[in-house]
């Protein structure tokens, strides 16, 4: 199958070596020396502008920062409409807001092109691996066309409700993993400061009902290794908070604790700056506690 590839990030690019394994690809991005070197490493073809990536592909995929990202490609002489041919099936892979996708679905349908938000969540590992879990929005058919391209990345693929549904899950999911990152940190930093080990600490949890991803497995090899490995960027965590408190502000879900992890996961934005991993909250909460998770 023709399928086009648009962004190639820490996620989108295992997922795209995953794609250019079974099926014919063509790979944009909006720094084309990646797209290249991508292309080069992977015996496919690389296209100077989204209208050119589009252009005869039967599935264009798209995994970028943000819906607007998305959208902003949609458009000019260059853009998604100008290559995208009637019956083609559109599949944003970004971790978006249903607001926009739904805005760019309405423009689709008259088009004759097929869309769904299929967010996906397993990290940059489970990109690698081919096991990322993919939600996905859109109708019944929409996502029985969709199944066995988003195979090629996912082991779990479930169609969660209409267009915007994926992008909802995703952000909510996105949401409580931020509670976890914040809250477990403050639960260690006061445990350590109480005289007990972090290690200790982390491992009764894990043996107790208050563990979690964070605990069991972030925590344990990224905080008390002392390695803060730059995996997924704070700003883009930030991002999806957001985004999920707006989806409980749509619902009439007050929400505060949600509302409140938002607020403080924008202000460790602004602390540590744009480039800054989604964990790096937990060293925030160290200095103000003065005291160090580590083994």
């Amino acid at each position: 199958m023709r399928i086009a590839f648009l962004g190639l990030g820490a996620i989108g690019t295992p997922m795209a070596v995953h794609v250019a394994k079974q099926h014919q690809l063509t790979v944009w991005n909006r720094t084309g020396t990646r797209a290249a070197a991508f292309a080069a490493a992977h015996a496919c073809a690389v296209a100077a502008t989204p209208r050119e990536a589009a252009a005869g592909a039967e599935v264009v995929i798209t995994c970028l920062p943000t819906s607007s990202d998305v959208e902003s490609l949609l458009d000019g002489p260059d853009g998604l409409l100008a290559g995208l041919g009637q019956g083609a099936l559109f599949l944003d892979c970004t971790s978006g807001d249903p607001d926009t996708t739904r805005r760019i679905g309405e423009r689709l349908a008259p088009l004759g092109i097929e869309f769904a938000d299929a967010p996906v969540s397993g990290g940059t590992n489970g990109a690698e691996a081919g096991t990322l879990t993919v939600m996905v929005g859109g109708t019944e058919e929409t996502f029985r066309r969709a199944r066995p391209i988003l195979d090629c990345f996912g082991r779990r693929v479930e169609h969660m409700g209409p267009l915007g549904a994926g992008h909802a899950m995703k952000a909510v999911n996105n949401a409580l993993l931020a509670v976890n990152v914040l809250a477990v940190g403050e639960g260690l930093a006061a445990l350590v400061k109480s005289g007990i080990s972090a290690r200790k600490a982390v491992e009764v949890l894990n043996a107790s009902s208050g563990r979690s991803f964070v605990s069991e497995y972030l925590v344990p090899q990224r905080v008390l290794t002392r390695l803060w490995p730059l995996t997924f960027r704070l700003a883009l965590l930030d991002k999806d908070a957001r985004i999920a408190t707006g989806v409980l502000e749509g619902q009439g879900v007050s929400g505060p604790v949600l509302h409140l992890t938002s607020d403080l996961l924008a202000q460790a934005r602004a602390a540590l700056g744009e480039d800054a991993d989604y964990l790096e909250p937990i060293r925030l909460i160290e200095q103000e506690a003065g005291v160090e998770l580590h083994e």
